[in-house]
């Protein structure tokens, strides 16, 4: 796992910058400046955005930037060009993903679920197996590929590019100062890790998810993937996998969105002891989860303490606060709701196996069926009871607390006003949460409500 480093100073006027939180893109020429400063920032092998960089890149590197047919091609050439800047020869390798179309409900399934080597057939957002392969071969400096996931072990640097669109790489997130960026991770991690330790966690949102879980101190003996260093940008308030047997998530999760399908009606996950026991509503999306359900419920994968493929072990926050939603939003090439959930005090629940992980490659050896499927919580409140009594909140209806810490605020100051530095620039529209209206309106056709004005409805 990519663990947070010191960051480099940077210098953007934030005060201008802020001004507008889309700013206007006419050409490339815009999106220089983004691509001159990622080229200067440290390498850390993250897809998180706030954290990217290409700065060890020197003269007479060979790098290789390979995307798919779904991105922004002046995304792509305002980064071939900062590195040329640098003295780097670039090649670009563009794979075709097909025709331009919308979201379907059952995008997400078809994007996660495997049952045979995942390298057959990679999911949408993580590396491609032929391609790093090649990057290999051929003695790239580095490889430029991938948006999202954990990036593998190379003996090239491999860094991500996880901005399909041109909106989403010119804009404040992707140069968010990075110093008040990790105080912001490390003051939430420090509540989950060091004083959250032994204590219990409740979530709650207002579609509905009300998720109670404890975190056990057996998590916390560095053989889990949990430990002291936190995951910048996808803070983990729940320990991957495996699973240790006390494991007690119980509860609901309810939500209507995912990392990459058209939203769909509410869907309603019950959890006990772990795992989930039940899956009601949510459209296409939940009548396939509750077959994968049933067809998995027997199965004994080596990372779980009992039988079954869907138990809650990803608990990701999210922390950058100029994140925004693509105004492209019902395209499968805006990249979905994946992008969306790197926005501060967002938790996106992931249920099922762990991204290459160990259980993944038995599983396909067995040529079972694994995963992990998503709710995305765009309210939520995080608190944890400690073990001495005391209550800390972490997130508090969608703002992550750590945002108001004196300590962030005072740093954040030396870019600007800390009140914009610290606001979110996009807050989502739900009725009867956070516009006027009745959330059942809205629970009616989510994808008809978040589409409205796209097609001109």
């Amino acid at each position: 796992m990519q663990m947070c480093e010191q960051p480099s100073t940077n210098s953007w006027n934030y005060e201008d910058l802020l001004q507008e939180s889309r700013p206007k893109i006419r050409d490339i020429s815009d999106l220089l400046p983004y691509a001159e400063y990622l080229a200067a920032q440290p390498e850390r092998r993250t897809t998180h955005i706030g954290f990217n960089g290409y700065g060890s890149t020197k003269a007479g590197d060979r790098v290789l930037i390979a995307v798919d047919s779904e991105y922004d091609d002046r995304v792509v050439a305002a980064v071939a060009a900062a590195l040329r800047a640098r003295g780097a020869k670039v090649d670009v390798l563009r794979i075709d993903k097909g025709p331009v179309r919308e979201f379907d409900e059952l995008d997400e399934i078809r994007v996660i679920i495997r049952r045979g080597p995942w390298q057959d057939n990679p999911r949408r957002w993580e590396g491609i197996p032929w391609v790093e392969e090649l990057a290999h071969a051929n003695k790239y400096d580095l490889l430029i590929h991938g948006k999202g996931g954990p990036i593998p072990k190379t003996d090239y640097r491999y860094e991500a590019i996880p901005w399909l669109g041109a909106e989403q790489f010119a804009c404040p997130a992707t140069i968010y100062p990075r110093d008040v960026h990790l105080l912001i991770n490390q003051k939430t991690w420090d509540m989950l890790w060091r004083r959250g330790k032994g204590g219990r966690v409740r979530i709650m949102d207002p579609e509905g998810t009300d998720l109670t879980y404890t975190l056990h101190e057996g998590y916390y003996d560095g053989r889990y993937g949990f430990n002291e260093n936190p995951v910048c940008g996808h803070l983990f308030g729940h320990p991957p996998t495996p699973m240790i047997d006390p494991e007690d998530a119980a509860g609901i999760i309810k939500g209507t969105t995912n990392h990459f399908s058209r939203p769909f009606s509410p869907i309603t996950v019950q959890m006990e002891a772990g795992q989930v026991t039940r899956v009601e509503g949510g459209g296409a999306y939940g009548a396939a989860w509750k077959d994968l359900l049933e067809e998995t419920r027997k199965i004994k994968y080596p990372c779980f303490p009992r039988s079954g493929l869907f138990w809650l072990w990803e608990v990701a926050i999210g922390t950058n606060p100029k994140v925004r939603r693509p105004r492209n939003i019902h395209l499968h090439s805006s990249g979905g709701h994946e992008w969306e959930r790197r926005r501060s005090g967002i938790i996106h629940l992931g249920l099922g196996t762990l991204w290459r992980g160990p259980e993944e490659y038995w599983a396909a050896e067995n040529k079972l069926p694994y995963g992990h499927l998503h709710v995305h919580l765009m309210f939520p409140t995080l608190e944890v009871t400690t073990k001495e009594g005391g209550t800390l909140v972490v997130i508090n209806r969608g703002r992550l607390t750590a945002m108001d810490d004196p300590e962030v605020r005072n740093l954040a100051a030396k870019y600007g006003d800390p009140d914009r530095l610290l606001s979110e620039d996009w807050i989502p529209d739900i009725p009867g949460i956070s516009t006027e209206g009745e959330y059942e309106s809205y629970a009616r056709d989510p994808a008809g409500w978040q589409y409205r004005g796209i097609r001109g409805q």
